[in-house]
C-alpha cells in the first residue's frame, strides 16, 4: 500500500512530512499539534491495547480494517484513527499543488470538472452529523466515488461500511480538526482544506488503487 497499511502492531504514529505550522493559515499550528501528537497519538496506543491478545494481534492495519465486525467496538475504533490520520497528513501539502495526471481525467470523466467534484465532497463533508469524514474513493469496480463515514470507520471495513473503497482523499470533519481556528463554522474549514491539498499524493493513490 501507498500508506504504511502494511504496519504491524505495535503500531507507532508516523512523523508529519512538513512542520506544525507549515499549513498556515489554513490549518493552524497548535491544532495540527494536538491533532498528531494527541488524538493520533491516542488512536495508536488504545489499538496496541485493544489488538494485544486478539484474533487481530498479528495483521496488518489495513487486513484490521477489511476484517473487523462492527460488535468489536475497541478495534473497530481505534483502527480507523491511526490509518485515517496516518492518510490525512499525506493528503496535506504546504505546496500548492493542482489536480493532474491519471486522476484528473478520472475526476473529469465522473464528475465532469474538479470543482463538480469538490462541491460533491463539500456536501458530505458538510454533511456529516457529528464526527467523521468525507472520502473521495475508488470503489471495487474501479469507479470514483464521494461518500462519508461516522466516526472513525473506514471505506476499507468491508464488514461496517455499505460504500466500500480504497481510500485516496479525506477529510477529517471531527470538532477536534477545525475548532480552534474555525470554531463551530466547518463550512469555513471544509473551504480552507482545498488550498492545501496533496494533489500528487491523490494521483499516485488513485494509479495503485486501479492497478
Amino acid at each position: 500500500s501507498v500508506l504504511d497499511g502494511n504496519a504491524k502492531a505495535p503500531f507507532e504514529v508516523p512523523p508529519l512530512p512538513y512542520g506544525y505550522d507549515a499549513l498556515e493559515p489554513h490549518i493552524d499550528k497548535t491544532t495540527m499539534e494536538i491533532h498528531h501528537d494527541k488524538h493520533h497519538g491516542a488512536y495508536v496506543k488504545n489499538l496496541n491495547d485493544a489488538v494485544k491478545g486478539s484474533s487481530y494481534e498479528n495483521l496488518s492495519l489495513e487486513e484490521i480494517l477489511t476484517k473487523v465486525k462492527a460488535d468489536d467496538k475497541a478495534v473497530r475504533n481505534n483502527a480507523g484513527g491511526p490509518y485515517n490520520h496516518s492518510l490525512f497528513w499525506k493528503l496535506l501539502s504546504p505546496q500548492k499543488t493542482t489536480p493532474s495526471g491519471k486522476v484528473k481525467a478520472a475526476i473529469d470523466s465522473t464528475f465532469t470538472s474538479v470543482e463538480k467534484l469538490q462541491e460533491a465532497f463539500n456536501t458530505a463533508a458538510k454533511g456529516v452529523f457529528g464526527s467523521g469524514w468525507a472520502w473521495l474513493i475508488v470503489t471495487p469496480d474501479r469507479k470514483l466515488s464521494v461518500i462519508s463515514t461516522p466516526n472513525q470507520d473506514n471505506p476499507l471495513m468491508g464488514n461496517i461500511v455499505k460504500e466500500r473503497g480504497t481510500p485516496i482523499l479525506g477529510l477529517d470533519v471531527w470538532e477536534h480538526a477545525y475548532y480552534l481556528k474555525y470554531h463551530n463554522v466547518r463550512a469555513d474549514y471544509v473551504t480552507a482544506f482545498w488550498n492545501v491539498v496533496n494533489w500528487n499524493e491523490v494521483d499516485k493513490l488513485y494509479t495503485a488503487a486501479v492497478k
